[in-house]
């Protein structure tokens, strides 16, 4: 298959599911939501360069970890996101709404098509567990929340090689 028909997509995750994923030789179960650059998400930032629009794609899947993260009490309070290259065809885009990065994938994520994985260092995960407490709330219009979402924002995600999972799960 060409490079050109691979698209990048960001797949939020937890620690958990970084566990799953080195058992299994893949990270979800069946329909995923993952985040790409889609073509609503490049008219709305047109002015925007392909790192840009990237970094926006990968940053909303940053958020939707949060809510993993509400719904997993158990799992450590890290986001995870998962960078990975899959087959463009293999893509259900959810372009609802000018801007939108969601789309769903119809399979789970094998273990071959990712590229690289993204964790929240030690250090932010109390900023990491109070975000996840209220990204419900943040999402809602609350700025107590917001503020409290955006705090846990301000730390960088560590990029990992696919070779560290088993360090990482």
């Amino acid at each position: 298959m060409p490079i050109t028909d691979l698209v990048r997509v960001y797949v939020p995750a937890t620690v958990p599911m970084l566990a799953a994923l080195r058992a299994s030789g893949q990270l979800g179960a069946g329909p995923t939501e993952a985040h790409a650059v889609t073509p609503a998400l490049r008219e709305w930032y047109a002015e925007g360069d392909e790192e840009e629009l990237e970094y926006v794609a990968f940053t909303r899947a940053a958020q939707a970890a949060l809510q993993l993260l509400r719904h997993d009490p158990a799992a450590p309070r890290r986001r995870v996101v998962v960078s990975a290259d899959v087959a463009a065809t293999a893509l259900v885009r959810e372009d609802v709404e000018l801007g939108s990065s969601t789309v769903r994938l119809p399979h789970p994520v094998s273990l071959k098509e990712v590229a690289s994985i993204h964790v929240d260092s030690t250090d932010a995960a109390e900023q990491v567990g109070a975000a996840a407490d209220v990204v419900e709330e943040a999402a809602a219009g609350d700025p107590d929340a917001q503020f409290t979402v955006d705090g846990a924002e301000d730390h960088e995600l560590e990029w990992y090689s696919v070779t560290e999972l088993d360090d990482l799960a």
